[in-house]
């Protein structure tokens, strides 16, 4: 069936994050190119009802191949391990330096002995 515009189609709406109804805009080579939502009115490429991933999703992927490939924690320069914030120094290494690494303060308002 040709498109035409004007016609209404189906498709994944990026602001209403929903299917709903479009109007077509624009056409390319017979086939819906933009649409514009019959809800919000926001004009949007086609994307023939497909969800696309949601950031959450694509930064699992990244973190998996990057897992996969190997890119997991390099090794120190010199062949020791890494120094981890908390961790107590050896002979002769410099303490890690950080919030991780100060001890926690006390609370504001607190007082010795005052019981509830």
């Amino acid at each position: 069936m040709p498109y035409r515009l004007g016609d209404d189609v189906d498709d994944y709406c990026i602001k209403c994050k929903r299917v709903t109804n479009h109007s077509i805009v624009s056409l390319l080579n017979e086939d819906p190119a933009k649409v514009r939502c019959r809800t919000c009115y926001n004009d949007h490429d086609f994307r023939r009802c497909e969800i696309p991933p949601s950031k959450k999703d694509l930064k699992k992927a990244q973190l998996l191949q990057e897992v996969l490939a190997g890119g997991g924690a390099a090794p120190a320069a010199d062949g020791e391990t890494p120094a981890v914030a908390g961790e107590v120094p050896a002979e002769g290494e410099v303490p890690v330096e950080g919030d991780a690494a100060e001890a926690p303060k006390a609370k504001k308002g607190a007082r010795k002995g005052r019981t509830a």
